[in-house]
C-alpha cells in the first residue's frame, strides 16, 4: 500500500507503516529528522494526487487548536486562521481512498464536523496525556481497551505524571516542561504511530508469506 503520512518531519508514523512493509513516505517543510531518503520537504499540496492509497495527516494546529483561543480575534482578522482552515480541508477533499486527519481539540470540529474519534496516547502504551482528535475517511476508528477481553489484552496505560499550579489547573508533566516547543509537543507517540500502522495497513510481509 501507497502511505503519504503529510505535514510529519519526525518520521514516527512513516516508520511505523515501513515497517510493515508498505511504501510510506512522509512531507514536511522541514526535513526529516531521522534523514530518511522516503521523505518530501517542502508543501505537502503538490503531492495530494490519485498516487496513494491513504494519508495520515497531521495539519499545523497553531491557529485551529481552542488552547489558542484567546489570540482568535486577531488571527481571523489578518487571515492566519482562515489559511489554517484552508488548509486542513484541502487536506480532507484530497482524492485519495483513505484518510486520517490528526489535530487537537479546536475549531475543525464546527469548521468542518466533528472528529470521529478521540484518543490520548495512554490508550495505546505510552504514559502520557494529549487529547487528540481523528477525523476518518473510509477508515475504522482505532482500536484500544481499557480492560481485558476474551480476544485482546487491554492496551490502556497510567496517564503519567501531573503537575498543579498555583491556579489549580492540573497538567501532565511533559506537557508543561515542553511549553512553547511546538516540534516536540507535535510528535506523534510511538504506540498512536504502531496503532495505525497495524489497524489501517496490517501487517502486510504476514499476507504474502
Amino acid at each position: 500500500m501507497r502511505v503519504l503520512v503529510a505535514c510529519e518531519f519526525s518520521g514516527a508514523v512513516r516508520r511505523a507503516f515501513r515497517d510493515l512493509g508498505h511504501d510510506a513516505w512522509s512531507c514536511d517543510l522541514l526535513p526529516a529528522e531521522d534523514g530518511s531518503e522516503f521523505h518530501f520537504t517542502g508543501d505537502v499540496l503538490p503531492h495530494l494526487d490519485g498516487a496513494w492509497d491513504l494519508m495520515v495527516a497531521f495539519p499545523p494546529c497553531t491557529h485551529l487548536s481552542v488552547s489558542g483561543a484567546r489570540h482568535f480575534a486577531v488571527k481571523r482578522a489578518d487571515g492566519r486562521q482562515r489559511g489554517a482552515v484552508d488548509f486542513f480541508m484541502a487536506l480532507a477533499k484530497a482524492p485519495i481512498p483513505k484518510i486520517a486527519i490528526e489535530n487537537p481539540v479546536g475549531i475543525m470540529s464546527t469548521q468542518f464536523r466533528k472528529p470521529d474519534q478521540i484518543i490520548q496516547p495512554n490508550y495505546f502504551g505510552d504514559e502520557f496525556q494529549k487529547t487528540t482528535c481523528l477525523w476518518l475517511k473510509n477508515l475504522p476508528t482505532l482500536l484500544h481497551l481499557a480492560e481485558d477481553d476474551l480476544f485482546d489484552v487491554k492496551t490502556h496505560v497510567g496517564r503519567g505524571d501531573m503537575v498543579t499550579f498555583k491556579s489549580g489547573k492540573r497538567m501532565t508533566k511533559w506537557m508543561a516542561e515542553s511549553f512553547g516547543d511546538g516540534r516536540l509537543r507535535s510528535k506523534t507517540f510511538p504506540g498512536i504511530a504502531a496503532a495505525m500502522a497495524a489497524q489501517w495497513g496490517g501487517d502486510i510481509r504476514r499476507i504474502v508469506a
